[in-house]
């Protein structure tokens, strides 16, 4: 059943929110200021949006049949995915009985959270650039579609996220290794890989896009932010800074192929597809690639927390509920992520009043410590430029540690 929602939405509305990392915990908290009532789900007990949520599941969200359960039991009026991990079926199932609207709708999740699905889509689209790829569902595949895609490729998981399973390999002898990478180290793994050729770049950039509803028009429009420029460990992004410094033709590429892939997802699928993208780029000179595109805030995007009045989270509920939306830059800014060394049982958090003090601001998401390189917190900084708000931000993040509880007893 078609569902056609009133806009803006009444409030208070009634959200689930699944996953409840540092994002969803963001999420959380902005929908809260609107009044919102926010049911937090995720795979572990006491994760980062949980502990700030109205009420909190724990669930394996690649279950089908628990999360169909789930869905039947809450009385929501949104489902907003925050993960790629999730039995995107059953989305589409309470999408198509019309008992809540999907965020942004059923088919675009499905396709972004799906390398495969997302990229074959993207290549569909005239005005859409992307590096040559092949998909490979074994080892040999994968050798065969190196012959396509060149060397040095990427080899990536079809559903991961932050570098998860990610190889960059520089001949077919490393194939089969990636391949077990991809297969034991991807979110959710599907049985396919992406090999990817590799772009010789100058930046990527997240272009955050947002399709927000004008009730002047009477329609969905598209907006953009400030492009972001983000530095990658690992697959995983460790700072990030907007603006990034593009060239006009680039930008003004990058937006034509946010609005075309955003425009396709809204297309094919139920309802308004209203919401923040966070689609990124590989750029050189004036040249764009398209590179993947998430169906929510982005990771790179937590920047805008000290750039813009509205963040990428108070822009994703806003556009959610039909509410008025401002992209607009207001300050150059920087993050720069705060990493554990290794596994920490009760874990204690030390040097934040000295990063405080250093006039970034910091976030300490509320992770369990439970490896090496996982992603604590964030330090977040604005200067009159942008080096000066990275090496603020940096330097933030660098004055943070953690370690056990014991140590407080020393310190």
């Amino acid at each position: 059943m078609r569902t056609t929602p009133t806009l803006p939405m009444a409030l208070p509305a009634r959200i689930l929110l699944l996953g409840s990392g540092e994002l969803g915990k963001e999420l959380t908290i902005a929908f809260q200021r609107l009044g919102c009532h926010v049911i937090a789900a995720d795979s572990y007990p006491g994760a980062p949006a949980m502990q700030v949520a109205h009420e909190s599941v724990v669930l394996d969200m690649t279950d089908g049949q628990a999360l169909s359960s789930l869905l039947g039991r809450v009385h929501v009026d949104l489902v907003v995915p925050e993960v790629e991990a999730i039995a995107t079926d059953e989305l589409a199932a309470v999408e198509r009985s019309g008992r809540a609207r999907v965020v942004p709708n059923a088919f675009a999740v499905q396709a972004t959270m799906d390398r495969q699905r997302i990229r074959a889509l993207a290549d569909s689209l005239s005005a859409v650039r992307t590096s040559a790829f092949r998909f490979a569902s074994n080892v040999q595949e994968l050798r065969e579609a190196l012959r396509h895609t060149g060397l040095p490729a990427f080899v990536k998981p079809t559903m991961s996220s932050s570098g998860h399973g990610q190889s960059r390999i520089t001949s077919a002898d490393q194939a089969e290794e990636a391949w077990e990478r991809a297969c034991t180290q991807a979110r959710c793994h599907t049985g396919r890989v992406i090999v990817e050729e590799e772009i010789n770049f100058d930046c990527e950039i997240t272009l955050l896009t947002v399709r927000s509803w004008d009730p002047h028009q009477g329609r969905v429009v598209t907006g953009f932010c400030a492009p972001i420029g983000h530095r990658q460990e690992g697959g995983d992004y460790v700072e990030s800074w907007q603006p990034a410094a593009v060239s006009d033709a680039a930008l003004a590429s990058a937006r034509r192929m946010a609005r075309e892939v955003t425009d396709a997802l809204a297309v094919r699928g139920q309802g308004p597809c209203l919401g923040l993208f966070g689609v990124e780029f590989f750029v050189a000179g004036d040249e764009v690639w398209f590179s993947e595109l998430s169906p929510r805030p982005h990771d790179t995007g937590m920047v805008t927390m000290a750039s813009q009045d509205q963040s990428e989270f108070d822009l994703h509920v806003r556009a959610v509920l039909g509410m008025p939306v401002d992209t607009a830059l207001k300050r150059p800014g920087a993050s720069a992520v705060i990493m554990s060394t290794g596994a920490v049982e009760d874990a204690r958090y030390f040097g934040v009043a000295q990063a405080l003090a250093s006039g970034a601001g910091v976030r300490i998401f509320g992770k369990p410590v439970t490896r090496a390189d996982r992603r604590l917190g964030v330090a977040l900084a604005h200067g009159e430029d942008v080096e000066s708000a990275r090496s603020c931000a940096f330097r933030a993040a660098d004055l943070v540690t953690v370690a056990p509880a014991v140590a407080s007893l020393d310190a």
